[in-house]
């Protein structure tokens, strides 16, 4: 999902992983075809189509070396969005296979490197967009039996994926282990409930005070809620446009939007600034206060040199990784909707304050101070009348979570790499399995002491999981001769999926080994390879916050 708006401040970048090319959809429940190949050499390519109708690609090299890598593409909005809408008009639903990351920006693709070392790819588009798991894990399963019968001599199937991907990746290694030998989620995504109390916790207070003529879920069916959903998407980024315009508004009763709710009229009248506001919706909501253009921690030089960083920058990062939050509420939700017929969001037993009380300490100053922290988490009470809260249909939410979700069981060795303050796929995703992962080897080494009493042997389980954590600059926040910030991109760490070529290859040389080995090759060598990456950090004692479902 690429998500662009421009003003002198600032421009909200999305992540270029979500984004597709334009093509007619392959229809549904189609029978399979191919895999047809062209023959040619160095690398030939083939494509079909699976028994859902999904497209596929494999690249396979005339040195092919027994192994190929099953990448799964990331989150593709399943409706198309409009030329019109600001911020992400222009989209097509397309289901063009991928079979590497990064594809997508031509000079940040291990693909060539791969090929070129013998190694085949292999990718599909899916029969659907949206949230898809369990489409996805449909198509790669027939997939991986359809590439095995055309290439009689792969030894090793890895998988891998980022986004959305990440956790179909995840979720094959759960659910088929048999299938691959090891696997690789990066930026990978939570499960559902996860990720949309992440997304529609941000909108709903967005709406609350910035403008509830957001409908922001409980979508009509068809056409009706489709019409809903890209009114929505016009008023955020309308709106957001406005509340950018105002954080840096010195009176705090000019600075919010002009649609916003008499909720929000009462806060500004009372001295709130909107740049308190929407930092708070933030915490709540667990949107990273770190964007690829602020890192809350150099100001411009002069006057603002410490109060910019400490009371501005982390509500201008909100506002950066906000677009996204609020693009994907608007469109997961309704997608999943659609998928479990009801609304699936509900906050009515959700305590906001209970969310911000370490973050309110910690950014107190940014926050306006105790007196307007307590003021604005009032306005948000179930208490006001002006800020009501979402209920979803429990039929529904019972739905959405049947859909795949994963466990953390870990069955085949599994490499995971995920950037600090991803707005998209937070950290705390990867996380929440790594520690999973640390209850199942601690079960492992147990089983293990127990077998060696009575004179035998002790011989220590192997790891099967290793974590890198893509890490931020120590500041990198640039500004103007005028003082003004000046917008980036692709700050490590920040961002949806910001990875280099590099950071790819040294993923994929890890899974590659894990696979014939069965283990971790964590050694020498492999430290050296992280520490050469750039930007790349293992550490056991590094801890992310878990998504604010599981209560962080």
């Amino acid at each position: 999902m690429r998500i662009s708006h421009k003003s002198r401040f600032t421009t909200l970048v999305g992540a270029a992983a979500l984004v597709a090319a334009s093509l007619t959809m392959v229809p549904a429940h189609a029978a399979a075809t191919g895999p047809l190949c062209d023959g040619k050499v160095p690398v030939q390519t083939c494509g079909g189509t699976t028994a859902d109708g999904a497209p596929y690609a494999m690249q396979v090299p005339a040195n092919f070396n027994g192994t190929v890598l099953l990448y799964s593409h990331g989150y593709r909005p399943n409706v198309a969005v409009p030329v019109g809408i600001p911020g992400y008009g222009g989209y097509t639903v397309a289901n063009t296979p991928e079979t590497a990351p990064g594809q997508s920006d031509k000079n940040m693709s291990p693909t060539t490197t791969l090929l070129t070392q013998g190694y085949a790819l292999m990718g599909s588009g899916f029969s659907r967009q949206g949230w898809n798991i369990d489409a996805a894990l449909a198509t790669n399963v027939e997939l991986i039996d359809t590439f095995k019968k055309k290439f009689t001599t792969t030894k090793h199937v890895v998988a891998w994926g980022q986004s959305l991907g990440g956790i179909i990746t995840q979720a094959l290694a759960e659910k088929y282990p048999t299938l691959i030998d090891a696997a690789a989620p990066l930026c990978m995504a939570d499960n559902v409930n996860a990720e949309l109390t992440m997304a529609g916790d941000f909108l709903w207070g967005f709406k609350v005070l910035f403008n509830p003529a957001i409908k922001g879920g409980n979508y009509s069916a068809g056409t009706a809620g489709y019409v809903e959903a890209m009114t929505d998407l016009k008023l955020f980024f309308t709106t957001l446009a406005e509340v950018q315009a105002g954080i840096t508004q010195v009176d705090p009763t000019k600075s919010w939007p002009s649609t916003s709710s008499a909720t929000g009229k009462a806060l500004a009248a009372a001295g709130v600034p909107v740049r308190s506001a929407l930092l708070l919706l933030g915490l709540m909501s667990g949107v990273s206060t770190q964007s690829p253009s602020f890192d809350s921690v150099a100001g411009p030089d002069g006057a603002l040199k410490t109060t910019f960083p400490l009371a501005v920058s982390p509500a201008l990062a909100v506002l950066e990784n906000g677009a996204n939050a609020g693009a994907l509420a608007i469109l997961a939700i309704s997608d999943v909707e659609a998928q479990a017929g009801g609304a699936v969001f509900d906050n009515t037993k959700t305590d906001y304050s209970a969310r911000v009380a370490d973050s309110s300490v910690i950014f107190n100053a940014a926050l306006s101070g105790n007196t307007a922290i307590t003021a604005m988490l009032g306005a948000l009470s179930p208490a006001n009348p002006g800020a009501p809260r979402a209920v979803g249909n429990p039929d529904a939410i019972a739905k959405m979570n049947a859909l795949t979700q994963t466990t953390g069981k870990i069955n085949v060795p599994s490499i995971y790499m995920v950037g600090v303050s991803d707005p998209i796929t937070p950290a705390g995703a990867t996380q929440r399995i790594v520690d999973k992962y640390a209850e199942q080897y601690a079960a492992a080494k147990a089983a293990a002491a127990k077998a060696s009493y009575n004179g035998g042997t002790y011989v220590a389980p192997k790891s099967k999981v290793l974590a890198i954590w893509s890490v931020t600059p120590k500041t990198w926040t640039k500004f103007d001769a005028a003082g003004l910030p000046i917008a980036q991109a692709k700050t490590p760490g920040t961002g949806h999926c910001t990875f280099t070529t590099a950071n790819y290859l040294t993923v994929s040389k890890f899974l590659v080994d894990a696979a014939s080995s069965g283990s971790i090759n964590w050694d020498a060598a492999g430290r050296r390879a992280v520490r050469a990456s750039k930007g790349l950090l293992v550490d056991p004692n590094f801890h992310a916050p878990l998504l604010k479902y599981y209560g962080e």
